[in-house]
């Protein structure tokens, strides 16, 4: 069975973990821990009466492989959302800041070109106050929508005339990359919460055979330290920085 079956199969358990029970692998890097998991799963084969004659049902040892599969693949979904995201950001912080110039030098020239129109100026002065991502996508259309209508105006003031189509065309392209930040994002968060979740899943098991490992060994050096994590071991004896998950800076 591949680890995307692997997936399919506990999706439903994994995305059942409430929130307040998920954990978070900021402490060892989730190819890291996959790898101690199934180390873990052979170890403990030669072990199977001495656990099972204490307690561990060794059905979940048996479902180890499953829950590995299982977080391979949504570690694996993760990844490639946050490149998508981090993509779909790169291009955002690429042209918004074009899309915000074209709109502050078109409401300039069009606060000379309808000097003498306070209605229009008016219509200027909301736009030039607009918050935010939406505001300026909208100020652009308003912007296009003004300018096509007293097009004699700005003919008077020798403005380029294709300013107004320019400012619809940089609203539609500004709109369709704000869309694909915020899709992405909402993704990311999604496959990242479903990573955690099948860690999380992982991780009751791992934590629970190292457990009943630990206390059957307690007086066996060589076995017990096959029910321990190797990486947490020498980054505690080092004392070494927990390593922390990259993160990315998205679009408002």
């Amino acid at each position: 069975m591949g680890a995307g079956e692997d997936y399919e199969m506990k999706l439903e358990v994994i995305t059942a973990i409430e929130d307040s029970g998920i954990k978070t692998p900021h402490h060892i890097p989730v190819d890291v821990y996959i790898q101690e998991a199934d180390t873990l799963y052979h170890w403990c084969q030669v072990d199977k009466e001495a656990l099972t004659a204490v307690g561990l049902s060794w059905e979940l040892v048996e479902d180890l492989p499953i829950r590995i599969g299982a977080l391979t693949r949504a570690e694996s979904l993760w990844y490639i959302q946050r490149n998508t995201r981090d993509e779909a950001a790169g291009k955002w912080a690429e042209k918004s800041p074009l899309a915000y110039d074209l709109r502050n030098r078109v409401l300039k020239a069009f606060r000379f070109a309808f000097r003498r129109h306070p209605d229009v100026l008016t219509k200027l002065r909301v736009i030039a106050k607009a918050k935010g991502h939406p505001g300026l996508i909208q100020g652009l259309n308003d912007l296009a929508v003004i300018g096509n209508d007293n097009l004699d105006l700005l003919k008077a003031i020798n403005l380029d005339m294709s300013l107004p189509d320019k400012a619809a065309q940089t609203a539609d392209e500004t709109a369709v990359l704000l869309a694909e930040v915020t899709a992405s994002k909402a993704e990311y968060s999604k496959t990242k919460k479903i990573r955690d979740q099948a860690y999380t899943h992982l991780k009751a098991a791992v934590d629970e055979i190292r457990e009943y490992g630990q206390y059957v060994f307690r007086q066996n050096k060589e076995r017990f330290n096959g029910y321990r994590s190797y990486y947490v071991h020498l980054l505690n004896k080092k004392g070494g920085k927990v390593p922390q998950e990259p993160e990315s800076v998205t679009a408002e």
